[in-house]
């Protein structure tokens, strides 16, 4: 097999053990669940996947996290507080609907389930929140917050963000993304 259909075969793997994380918490990331899901053959797993379940749930959970920081990344590019947290709040906008509401985050899952099932989970949980929260935090100390009142307001955001999607699956409605937008706006704005 080629290098590509390879490197296909495993990016399949973890596309889908992200969606699995997605919907049905770290406890639904079988091995069999993955390759059913992606199609991939059983003997792909250990080729891919040498520490097998555990290294392709948390590489599933770093890429899912890498996609949300390269999101806050390319929004705080521009600056712009509000459009940062806007950018985020339509694409879980999106993808609940997209999943009719089956879908939440794959990193807050593994936080709150896989500590247990998975060795090393609340590291990189940790770690990809202090990514998230760092480029935050950043942003807004580059418009005019202090630090502290920057970290703040990140951890604010987060968390925020977090509970609102699981409200959302929870009701089945983006009103609570809507509430958490438009509460936490005004304590975004620029200051100088």
């Amino acid at each position: 097999m080629s290098e590509q259909g390879r490197r296909g075969t495993k990016q399949r793997m973890l596309d889908s053990a992200v969606l699995l994380l997605r919907e049905r918490g770290a406890a639904g990331v079988t091995v069999d669940a993955v390759l059913a899901h992606s199609g991939a053959p059983r003997g792909s797993v250990y080729h891919h996947f040498p520490g097998g379940r555990n290294e392709m749930v948390l590489g599933a959970v770093r890429q899912a996290g890498d996609y949300i920081a390269a999101m806050v990344s390319e929004s705080a590019a521009g600056g712009d507080v509000r459009q940062m947290v806007d950018r985020l709040v339509a694409f879980w906008k999106r993808a609940l609907v997209k999943t009719d509401y089956r879908a939440g985050c794959p990193v807050a899952a593994m936080a709150m389930d896989g500590r247990g099932l998975v060795p090393d989970a609340g590291d990189v949980v940790r770690e990809i929140f202090t990514s998230w929260q760092t480029s935050l935090t950043k942003t807004l100390a580059a418009n005019g917050f202090t630090e502290q009142r920057a970290q703040r307001l990140a951890t604010l955001v987060v968390s925020a963000i977090e509970g609102a999607i699981i409200l959302c699956r929870a009701h089945r409605d983006l009103g609570p993304l809507d509430d958490v937008l438009a509460e936490i706006a005004p304590l975004l704005e620029p200051r100088d």
